[in-house]
Order: C-alpha cells, then sequence, then structure tokens
C-alpha cells in the first residue's frame, strides 16, 4: 500500500508522526509537504494529497492542518476524493465501512498526536462494506462530473 501525507505548518509533527507510524507498518509513504514549522497554505498540500489518490498514484491519503478543516476542504475540492475529517476511531472507521474515504484528514490543534496514530489505525483497518452504502457512494461520484458538466454549459 502507498499513502500521500500532507500538512501545512501547525500539523507538521503529526504528520512526521504519522509518516514514521505508517513506514513501521509496511506502508510506503509519499510525502507532499510541508517540510517545516515555517507559516505556509494548507490548500496546497489538501490538493497535493488529493490529486495523487485521484490520479492513482497513491492507494489512500491523509492531510492534516490545524483544525483539519481546511485541509479537508482543499482535498474533497479534487474530483474523484472523499476526504473526512475524523476526530475519534469510531469516525476513522465509518468513514472508509459507509462513505468509502479515500483521504483520512486530521486536526492537530484537537487531536494528540498518539490519539491520531490510533485514528489512522481504525481508518486503516476498516474496509468499504459497499451494499447499501455503494449507491450513496456514487450519488457522491455523480457530484464531481455534475457541477462541472453544469460550469461547462
Amino acid at each position: 500500500m502507498k499513502i500521500a501525507v500532507g500538512s501545512d505548518h501547525p500539523a507538521y509533527h503529526m504528520k512526521e508522526a504519522v509518516k514514521a507510524h505508517l513506514s513501521e507498518r509496511g506502508i510506503d509513504v509519499v510525502d507532499v509537504g510541508t517540510d517545516s514549522t515555517e507559516s505556509t497554505h494548507y490548500p496546497k498540500y489538501g490538493s497535493a494529497v488529493g490529486e495523487l489518490v485521484a490520479d492513482g498514484s497513491v492507494d489512500k491519503g491523509i492531510a492534516m492542518c490545524g483544525p483539519g478543516i481546511g485541509i479537508s476542504i482543499a482535498a474533497n475540492k479534487v474530483p474523484g476524493v472523499r476526504a473526512a475529517l475524523c476526530l475519534h476511531e469510531a469516525h476513522a472507521t465509518l468513514s472508509r465501512e459507509h462513505n468509502d474515504a479515500n483521504v483520512l484528514a486530521m486536526g492537530a490543534r484537537f487531536t494528540a498526536i498518539e490519539h491520531a496514530l490510533s485514528i489512522v489505525d481504525a481508518w486503516l483497518e476498516a474496509d468499504f462494506e459497499g451494499g447499501r452504502h455503494e449507491t450513496r457512494v456514487s450519488m457522491i461520484t455523480a457530484l464531481d462530473t455534475r457541477w462541472k458538466n453544469a460550469s461547462d454549459s
């Protein structure tokens, strides 16, 4: 498995811990930045993670910023991305089982690093259930082209 990770400056230390944790699990990691705690802009990293997921360069992505909100919004602007902001393990599990989330978003200002690693594990260990959820995920996916086609008119 290959996972892209990205963060802005408030989440830099969380990203580094997540990278090490993923590597310990034998997962290949693609780090799209940032590379320090120097001030930067989360949309750059959220979209970078999303683009790698959407084009199939990686299997999944993990995006982190201060609160986790902005970077999840940025990742979700990439067609094909289903980023879920998860504050605890149950969110992470359900995001995979029900929504087939392909990007996990977390907020470093609200989640301790140790807890973040537990959220990552729950997210990685859960699988999409399909069934009744497949219809709903298909409806979400259809929105990617619905709005693009509307703007082409």
